[in-house]
């Protein structure tokens, strides 16, 4: 009695693992680039929080709290995302406060992306004698 395979299967296996390889890959790569906007954004707020408290301090100005955010930054992911910070007086909690806002591109492709794509706004207390 003689078999009959309807399909011939001789050389799928190698054609299978290119397909689920290069989808895994895909995937791997998309987590990590998910991962790597998230600690970006989380190094960018986190610098803006710094700022804005530095820039509440008594013996301190509003541009000394920008330069402090740059500054970390600048150190932590690079100067293209220090770019564009402003800090001013606010009372949006209800007395004086300083609010730093942060605008960077959110990592698209590695570290690139595209400009003022991520917005974050920290704000601090201002500190008074009294």
């Amino acid at each position: 009695m003689r078999v009959h395979r309807p399909l011939d299967e001789e050389g799928s296996s190698p054609v299978e693992f290119v397909l689920v390889g290069a989808l895994l890959t895909v995937l791997t790569l998309g987590v990590l680039q998910f991962g790597l906007a998230v600690y970006v954004r989380n190094v960018v707020h986190d610098a803006a929080v710094e700022g804005a408290y530095h820039a509440a301090l008594a013996d301190t100005s509003l541009e000394d709290g920008a330069r402090r955010t740059r500054e970390i930054v600048a150190r932590t992911v690079g100067e293209e995302y220090a770019a564009d910070i402003d800090v001013r007086e606010t009372d949006a909690l209800g007395h004086a406060s300083v609010e730093v806002t942060v605008r960077a591109m959110l990592p698209l492709v590695g570290l690139l992306g595209a400009p003022r794509t991520m917005e974050v706004t920290a704000r601090a207390p201002v500190e008074s004698f009294g």
